[in-house]
Formats: structure tokens, sequence, C-alpha cells
């Protein structure tokens, strides 16, 4: 028995020494060459432009062509003011996805605003569209708080539900002195809280996605995007958190005044900051538009997010009526919440990646919207004045 130990433990000796060897080979954390690296293609590779791979993936589809319950869309751009001719064409799209109110941001000034009020409350579609008012950001200097606070009453007298403040603020627009006009610079603040007395929410947009800001190499997942649209490129000057910076001490400083953010504040890629935000600063709100990519890349957590934020985020796309995202989010009523729609599709075709919905129960969904346009004040998160706008 003795002898046979012996010449088992002999044979295991001689199984794990070269074992050993390769081991005291390899240093800790080396990583072994992947088997195609260094490697060339033995074809002709196409450009980044003409790679477009179709998955194998077979998975159950289910799609959506249309929202279960009316919808507001937060976030769209029209003419103002807009003919009945193009406001039929928009109506026809807002019909085919079940879309019941649309906000148009692109709302103006003076003049121009009160025709485009006139224009809405002049058409078959009367209740079917609302305008935000702008405010000229550039040469602010002596005196602009106060004329520009003034504008702003008179454009919400005038039918304005709303201020748009678009993405100039911040990078390009310059003082009277030619100086950069901070998001939080202290001569804005009579706007800001203007708003607040009328009770009317600011959607506002500052920055661009972070990407954009980032060095533009191989590394950069914006790549593609940036190389065909270079004017989208931000590697010099102001940065993206000295916007974001901005832009929190304006919401901390005014919080009676409601803050949407445009494109989730450019924060659907680090949700945990989004949340934060949330939870720092009760007056502020998110749309949905066209950060869909970053939900559906991360669908789990973009369900929970909207599950526990339900009431402090707003449908939006920042597209022609026609071409509706299925991808419908975050409307309120003055009762519930229609959160998103049931059974979102699973798979949707989102820029250049499939991505997965990220649909909650039908539970979390709402009845229909009432009353739509006459109530908009109360029903969308309660931030509209309670002027009668039609």
């Amino acid at each position: 028995m003795n002898k046979f130990l012996a010449i088992l433990f002999a044979a295991a000796l001689a199984l794990t020494a070269p074992t050993a060897g390769i081991v005291a080979q390899q240093t800790p954390g080396q990583i072994r060459s992947r088997p195609a690296e260094g490697r060339e293609p033995q074809l002709n590779p196409p450009t980044i432009r003409e790679y477009k791979p179709k998955s194998t993936l077979v998975v159950p589809q289910h799609p959506v062509p249309r929202a279960k319950f009316p919808v507001i869309d937060i976030h769209s751009h029209q003419s103002t003011p807009i003919s009945n001719e193009e406001f039929g064409r928009v109506v026809k799209g807002m019909e085919a996805n079940n879309l019941r109110l649309l906000v148009n941001l692109s709302g103006s000034s003076g003049s121009r605003l009160q025709q485009g009020v006139q224009a809405i409350r002049s058409s078959p579609y009367t209740d079917r569209m609302v305008l935000f008012a702008n405010v000229d950001f550039r040469n602010v200097g002596p005196g602009w708080s106060a004329r520009a606070a003034a504008q702003l009453e008179a454009d919400i007298k005038a039918g304005a539900v709303g201020l748009k403040v678009f993405k100039d603020l911040g990078m390009f627009d310059r003082k009277a002195d030619g100086s950069r006009l901070h998001v939080d610079d202290p001569e804005l603040d009579a706007v800001w809280e203007t708003c607040a007395r009328l009770n009317v929410p600011v959607l506002i947009h500052v920055a661009e996605p972070q990407a954009f800001f980032d060095p533009l190499d191989y590394s950069n997942e914006r790549w593609l995007e940036l190389a065909l649209y270079p004017d989208r490129r931000h590697q010099t000057g102001v940065r993206f958190e000295e916007l974001m910076t901005e832009r929190n001490n304006m919401i901390k400083k005014h919080p009676n005044t409601k803050f949407i953010l445009a494109h989730f504040g450019w924060h659907g890629n680090d949700l945990a900051r989004a949340g934060r935000l949330l939870d720092e600063n009760p007056n502020v709100f998110y749309d949905v538009a066209a950060v869909l990519y970053d939900f559906g890349r991360q669908p789990r957590a973009a369900h929970e997010f909207f599950v526990k934020y339900q009431e402090r985020i707003l449908f939006g796309k920042e597209l022609p009526a026609g071409r509706i995202s299925v991808l419908l989010a975050c409307v309120r009523d003055q009762r519930r919440v229609l959160r998103l729609l049931p059974r979102l599709p699973r798979v949707l075709e989102v820029v250049r990646n499939r991505t997965a919905g990220s649909g909650p129960e039908e539970a979390v969904l709402s009845e229909c919207l009432e009353n739509h346009a006459r109530h908009f004040a109360r029903r969308v998160h309660e931030l509209a004045s309670e002027n009668d706008y039609l």
C-alpha cells in the first residue's frame, strides 16, 4: 500500500510540474493576447459608414405603432406663426401617433408671438398646440434685465404658457462688453423671477452631450457623429462641467422657478447623477427628447429610474410630428401620470445599435388626458400658468 501511495504521489507531482512552470512565467494581472490581435483583414475592410451588420438574434417583437393614451409632447419646434396648411399636416401626424397636444418651443416674442397665438386660435386645430415664449439673451448689459422681464410678462399675457431657453445661453451668447454670458449671471435673475411670479415653467437647454466636449479620439463614443457634423464639436472654449455648474447654481438660486431640463439635462448616461439633481432640487424636471439611446442601453436601470421619478419626467421628442418615436414617455394629467407605453418594444432600432425598451408594468399607466389645452397648466406637472390659453 505504501508503495502504491508513493507511486501515486510521484505521478501527481509530474502532472503539476508543467502547470507550475507555466504559472511561474505569468505575471499577476497579465492578459493573454486575443487570437486575432495584430492581424489584418484578409478582405478589403468597409468604411465605418458602410459597415452595417445585421443581427442574427431572434427574439419576439412587440411593435407599438401608436400610443395607448393621448400624449402631450413638451418638446417640439414648429413654425411661428403656423399656416393652416402646415398645421393640418402636423395634426395628421399627431393623430397617427395619438399625440394630443404639441408644445411649440419656438414661439418667439413680441409681435411674432402674438401672430403665432392668433394663428392657432383662428385655425381648425385650436386645441392642438400651445406656445412657449423666447428671450433674446444677446448683448445683456445695463437696462437689459428690466426690459427682458417686461417683454416676457407681456408675452405670457399674450398667450404663451412658458419660456424656452436655447443652448446659445452659456455657450455662444455674449454680453454687451463681449464677455461670455454665464448661465448663472445675476443679470438674468429677473427673467427667472418673472417666471416664478407668473407660475410658468422654463424649459432650458444647457450644453450638449458630454462627448461633444471630450477629446476627438477613437475612444469617443460619438466619434462618427462628430466626424460627420464638425459644427457639433466643442473641444475648445467653455467646458461641459463649467456649464453644468452654472446651470445648477441658477437652479438652486431660484427654488420657486420650475425648470424643465431639456434632453434629460444631458445626464441620461449617468442616472445616478440625474437622480441626485432631482433629489436636491424639487423644482427640477426632465424631458426625454433626443436621449432615447442612453435609456435603451441600460433598460433595467432606466426602468427603475422612470418608476421612481415618474412625476418628474416629461415626454418630448424634438422631431416633426409625423416621425414620433414609439418610445413615448411620461406625461401627466391632473390626476395621474402617463409614464411609458405598456410593453414597449423590447428592441428598438436607435442610432447604429439595437437598444432595449424600458416599459414598466401596465399598472403605472394613467387614464387618458382630459380637457387638454384648456387645463394645460394643471396637467403637465402643474408647470404652466393659470391663464386660459384658448
